[in-house]
């Protein structure tokens, strides 16, 4: 035998040991290996994972007080009854603004007004207060006198009988004659209306005029006129210019009403129409209206 086939057993010994010991070195310089971790699924069901947030959009930038304002008006979200509201609203805005724009034309007409017209109006004021004084003290005495009369009866007849004589002036069943003015309107252009005469009218009996007649026709409570081609209609009559006033009552009072600034003849000088007034001490008031006797109404006392 060889030298190798005398000491193989001893040379492997030898040679495991080396190994081993070499190998025991190495295990004690490498750290110890660390099984691996099962997958949770086969350790055990998995536990409910939180949903992941969603992305948040951008935040929108933040708006000013006037955007804010503009946003909330416009577009405009108008309700029924919004609607409503406003339409009365704007209804009572527009009566407010004719009624001041009405008395600023009233202010400024007197505003301009010399202080000579100033003072005739202050006078036709207080003509129309004494007036209206002396008709209180009238009606007082006719109560006194009904009270104090040994013979009322007598007396209440003949007052009926001046108060049915007084009411038919007014109602134009009788003629009148008495102190007053005429006037008389001259329209060339033919620019003079219906609604112009009824302002004359109204003018004079607020001026305290007793009995009206114009070219012939008798003015009264219910009177009415209408424009009629190139002249005017009253009570159905058609009269043609120049206008002939007839007025029976105080002149002093009657002349300043007509003439007060912005007044009845200013208005007809606007039109291009002349006017002129007279005053009188015998005027005749002669055109006649038949009475009407009513359908239904019946004295009271019957």
């Amino acid at each position: 035998m060889s030298d190798h086939d005398d000491k193989p057993a001893g040379n492997r010994g030898d040679a495991r040991d080396d190994s081993a010991g070499s190998g025991n070195g190495l295990r004690k310089e490498l750290p110890r290996e660390v099984p691996a971790a099962a997958p949770a699924a086969e350790d055990g069901p998995k536990e409910p994972q939180a949903p992941k947030p969603e992305p948040q959009p951008d935040p929108e930038p933040r708006l000013t007080g006037r955007q804010r304002l503009v946003q909330g008006v416009w577009p405009p979200r108008v309700t029924r009854a919004q609607l409503i509201v406003a339409v009365l609203l704007f209804g009572l805005g527009f009566g407010l603004a004719v009624q001041v724009a009405s008395n600023s034309d009233t202010d400024s007409a007197l505003r301009g007004a010399r202080q000579e017209d100033l003072v005739r109006i202050l006078d036709e004021l207080d003509d129309r207060t004494q007036r209206l004084e002396d008709e209180k003290q009238g009606l007082e005495k006719q109560r006194d006198e009904l009270e104090n009369s040994s013979d009322q009866a007598e007396e209440a007849r003949k007052q009926t009988i001046e108060k049915e004589r007084q009411l038919g002036i007014l109602a134009g069943t009788v003629a009148a004659q008495g102190p007053g003015i005429t006037m008389t309107i001259q329209d060339t252009k033919g620019t003079v209306e219906a609604d112009m005469l009824l302002d004359a009218i109204q003018e004079l009996r607020a001026a305290g005029a007793e009995a009206i007649q114009v070219n012939g026709v008798r003015v009264v409570a219910g009177t009415y006129l209408t424009d009629s081609g190139k002249g005017v209609g009253v009570d159905g009559n058609k009269i043609n210019a120049p206008y002939r006033f007839k007025v029976i009552g105080k002149s002093q009072d009657l002349e300043p009403a007509l003439n007060i600034p912005g007044g009845v003849v200013q208005t007809l000088e606007k039109e291009q129409a002349t006017v002129t007034i007279e005053r009188s001490t015998d005027i005749v008031v002669d055109a006649l209206r038949a009475a009407k006797r009513p359908d239904y109404a019946r004295s009271s006392s019957q």
